[in-house]
């Protein structure tokens, strides 16, 4: 009988062969925490007051979710963050403006196939695009980390998605995993590991990897992940890093469950409020008023999700009745969009480029809403209350309709516009 990719690295990690099931105890390579690191120091300095942190070499800060601070108490946490990196010696800090965390791991070569990654971030397992086994971890469990270096899993069962055909005009990825998550349900992978095999696979670019495992926690996933390949190789190559570390399933493994999807059959998708596994097909919502467009995040702020919506917006203008905003993942990823006239193309069509981080995501800052608003948004949740305000709506969708329903100021089909 064959094993699974999370039976597998837990087994390496562990010293040991594991069973689903089974409660084990490992050290993980690598712990990412952001701005709430701050709170993470209290927890920390209250139980080893003056204490050292275990494996600094393993620790991983990003400054991200509400840059530039917004007000002096995020200023005085940021402070504080910076202050304890000295202090411990930590070399892998990334302040304001590098980017998000979930974009910044990989970028920095923080994240390598086969690994353990936890981080403070319930978006961690976006780091399974590159076949590690990555999940979010609360902030009392992150210091417990910093202080003994170890965690522990329970072996999770594994949900098997093979993907078939490939995407056709006006889908991409984002359409994909909300497609995904409408038929598996909220928690319908509640602390299951995903695995995405089959032969569309390969033709996966990483930017749509990262956008499908970033959202496996949205049907409850422990952990999704991606087996390494040549596009896997080529981006480490870039980076000056291998991919010996890979592991992957057995082809005979025993899945849980196995789930089948034809790119070529993937729809225009939106996830309704307040719930990302509320998804109809654009049809049934297309031409409802929209007040802002958001475009970025951990999920689609890369460069091909800002080119997707480019393309789109080139020569034309966002409609007057709505505003358009657009946060790149990371400074690379903006760096790049600029080089390419991407950025440009944006503001020419009047969005409002915000420097790279979470703000309007999470509703910090840079993007809230106002009671009774409608935001069209690629990120990955649509919350009651997650932009700041708990009367308004927030839909999900790809960048190509976020970018398409810009232009009229309703929900718009984007194959009707790529005609």
């Amino acid at each position: 009988m064959g094993e699974t990719f999370a039976v597998k690295i837990l087994s390496r990690a562990a010293g040991k062969k594991v069973r689903e099931g089974e409660i084990v105890f490992v050290e993980p390579d690598c712990i990412m925490t952001h701005d709430n690191s701050a709170a993470i120091i209290g927890k920390f300095e209250s139980t080893i007051p003056e204490g050292r942190i275990r494996y600094p070499g393993r620790i991983a800060i990003v400054l991200d979710h509400v840059i530039p601070a917004a007000s002096s108490k995020h200023a005085a946490g940021h402070k504080r963050v910076r202050e304890f990196v000295r202090e411990q010696g930590i070399t892998d800090f990334h302040d304001i403006g590098t980017g998000v965390c979930h974009q910044v791991m990989p970028e920095m070569g923080l994240v390598k196939p086969g690994s353990i990654v936890v981080g403070s971030d319930s978006h961690t397992c976006t780091y399974g695009a590159f076949n590690c086994f990555a999940t979010g971890i609360d902030r009392t469990e992150a210091a417990g980390i910093w202080i003994t270096g170890r965690t522990w899993f329970k072996v999770p069962q594994t949900i098997n998605i093979e993907l078939t055909g490939a995407f056709t005009t006006g889908i991409s990825a984002k359409d994909l995993i909300l497609t995904i998550i409408g038929d598996v349900g909220a928690g319908g992978a509640n602390y299951m590991a995903v695995e995405f095999n089959g032969p569309a696979v390969g033709g996966l670019r990483i930017s749509d990897r990262m956008t499908i495992a970033n959202m496996g926690i949205e049907m409850g996933a422990k952990i999704a992940a991606f087996p390494a390949n040549s596009m896997t190789s080529k981006y480490y190559d870039a980076l000056g890093l291998d991919v010996a570390g890979a592991v992957w399933s057995d082809h005979d493994a025993v899945y849980t469950r196995t789930l089948r999807y034809d790119l070529s059959e993937i729809v225009p998708v939106v996830a309704c409020p307040h719930q990302v596994d509320n998804v109809v097909k654009i049809e049934e919502i297309a031409g409802m008023k929209i007040d802002q467009i958001f475009l970025g995040t951990c999920t689609n702020g890369r460069v091909e999700d800002l080119k997707l919506a480019a393309d789109i917006l080139k020569g034309r203008r966002v409609h007057n009745s709505v505003r358009m905003i657009v946060a790149p993942a990371s400074r690379e990823e903006y760096l790049k969009a600029m080089k390419m006239g991407i950025i440009e193309d944006l503001v020419s069509a009047g969005a409002v480029v915000l420097p790279p981080g979470c703000g309007p995501c999470l509703g910090a800052h840079q993007g809230a809403l106002a009671p009774g608003e409608k935001c069209l948004s690629t990120a990955n949740r649509n919350f009651k209350g997650r932009m700041g305000e708990k009367e308004a709506e927030i839909y999900l969708s790809s960048p190509e309709t976020a970018a398409a329903s810009a232009l009229t100021g309703k929900i718009q089909d984007p194959r009707e516009v790529l005609k």
